[in-house]
């Protein structure tokens, strides 16, 4: 166990049942699982970011295993994730590669079950209350256009100068109404993570 200090986890569904006139149903949801953690790093320049890429790590299952519960669904079941970091104003954007890139997706995967694909995801500096997009995508299949989002998340009180935001996204679905064409979700094979 790493020394991460997390001063706070939110967990959050988005559900959305009308668009455009129209009855989504079932719903399609989106959960997000964030921590609001210590920046070791703040305010000095590290060359050795791999204590980060640890918390990469923890945070890829810790995250991912909330989303799925959050959604109330098997892990299969998990259709697209991202991942995206907030940094405090005394931390730079290579502190939020260091938490996303190395480590956190293996346990996000496992979290998801598979999850072939490549995962989006988006790093930003900025303080408590900015908004952060997370991008999602097709777990298995890039090339499935119905997934392609993304989902806001907020913290009213982080990050603070001195902390990380760090944000998982998991769904049991595409867009509501998606008709741009592609590749479907049902069709989607999975095995090269793009088709």
């Amino acid at each position: 166990m790493s020394k991460m200090e997390i001063r706070k986890i939110i967990t959050v569904v988005d559900e959305i049942h009308e668009e455009m006139g129209k009855t989504i149903d079932p719903a399609t949801r989106r959960a997000a699982a964030i921590a609001v953690i210590k920046n070791p790093y703040a305010g000095s320049y590290v060359e050795d970011l791999s204590l980060l890429m640890d918390f990469g790590a923890e945070l890829g299952g810790l995250l991912g295993e909330r989303a799925v519960k959050a959604l109330g669904i098997k892990p299969e079941e998990a259709e697209s994730y991202g991942k995206a970091v907030l940094v405090g104003e005394n931390g730079e954007l290579e502190h939020a590669a260091a938490i996303l890139h190395p480590k956190l997706g293996a346990p996000l995967r496992k979290a998801v079950e598979k999850g072939a694909a490549l995962v989006p995801s988006a790093k930003k500096r900025g303080g408590p209350s900015t908004p952060l997009d997370v991008p999602l995508g097709h777990k298995d299949a890039a090339y499935v256009r119905s997934h392609f989002d993304a989902m806001e998340v907020r913290v009213a009180d982080a990050p603070r100068a001195n902390e990380l935001l760090v944000a998982v996204c998991v769904t049991d679905s595409g867009r509501p109404l998606p008709r741009v064409g592609g590749l479907t979700h049902e069709d989607a094979i999975g095995e090269d993570g793009l088709r």
